[in-house]
């Protein structure tokens, strides 16, 4: 099993209507749930990513593998996404948690509870457009996986 939990919910039509695709055929392949929890815009920066945190981590049990998507995580190609999911799945646990933060980024208590800190570029990602690559590539990884044609 595969959950990815964010931060807020996606306002654009053309990013959910891209995720519900990718979702669609991800379930061919694996069980994946993706979970929202609360934007907080009410504080500083500071003290909205702690309450976010907060509900970040109640969706997250501790028999989970955590991966978070932060700037200063490792990077990886696609081929290698796929090799860490299934070497997880295989050898380590079946339950693979990603968390994808909100726009001010993950407080540390996250981070801690990371067990993998993941990187997809330098550049800084809308957080809503985030979650549309990040269940596109864990799509490929699953072709990859699977040894199917869509990876090239």
């Amino acid at each position: 099993m595969i959950k990815l939990v964010c931060v807020g919910k996606i306002k654009e039509k053309f990013i959910r209507e891209g995720i519900d695709e990718y979702t669609k055929r991800l379930s061919a392949y694996e069980n994946f749930s993706l979970v929202e929890v609360k934007e907080v815009n009410s504080k500083t920066a500071l003290e909205n990513m702690k309450a976010e945190a907060e509900f970040i981590l109640s969706k997250i049990n501790d028999d989970e593998f955590v991966v978070t998507l932060e700037i200063e995580g490792k990077m990886l190609d696609s081929v290698e996404l796929a090799e860490m999911i299934e070497t997880k799945k295989t050898y380590g646990t079946s339950k693979i948690t990603f968390v994808i933060g909100g726009s001010n980024g993950l407080h540390e208590s996250v981070k801690k509870r990371s067990n993998y800190a993941l990187s997809f570029s330098k550049f800084t990602f809308p957080h809503q457009l985030m979650r549309l690559i990040f269940v596109e590539q864990l799509y490929r990884a699953e072709t990859i996986i699977n040894h199917q044609e869509y990876h090239k």
